[in-house]
């Protein structure tokens, strides 16, 4: 289990992201066209996991923006924004905004990306939604970099994320 913040308050998670070093686990995830992705799909890329509550709040729609400016010019990385939302609502989102560079994907169906990467929220009022969080893969498959945002208003570290792609 690990801690985020909501405003004052603590909030639990399901368990701890995985660990650099560590064989990135492989989950299920369904994209806009409703097919399913699994992580293990973009072995030979690097990858970066965009985890978040949901894309219709500021912070979120904030964090997939910036990740879709910069994958733009990422040589051989896929970045991945993962939240509960429908499917609907992430290409919604992402037609609106014009926003082509990311692949939005979803745990709607069953919450095992949650459980798996540790990030699904056991209590407080966004209770089983995705804690905010960042997780870059290398071509590899192994974990370079994982970090759970402390409080789930704030936006995650990107400058680390990118950094740990060159590093990793």
């Amino acid at each position: 289990m690990a801690v985020t913040f909501l405003g004052e308050t603590a909030v639990k998670t399901y368990g701890e992201l995985p660990l650099p070093g560590s064989v990135a686990p492989d989950a299920v995830l369904v994209k806009t066209d409703l097919l399913e992705c699994r992580i293990s799909d973009f072995k030979g890329q690097n990858l970066v996991l965009n985890i978040f509550p949901s894309i219709d709040t500021p912070t979120c729609a904030t964090s997939v923006r910036k990740f879709n400016q910069m994958a733009a010019s990422m040589a051989d990385t896929q970045v991945l924004c993962i939240s509960r939302d429908l499917p609907f609502a992430m290409k919604r989102f992402c037609g609106a905004e014009g926003i082509d560079n990311v692949i939005t994907a979803s745990d709607f169906r069953d919450g095992s990306f949650g459980k798996t990467y540790g990030v699904e929220m056991t209590d407080g009022p966004l209770r089983h939604l995705h804690a905010r969080a960042v997780v870059v893969i290398d071509k590899n498959g192994k974990v370079v970099h994982s970090s759970l945002v402390e409080r789930i208003g704030d936006e995650p570290d990107y400058d680390s994320a990118i950094a740990a792609i060159s590093h990793g």
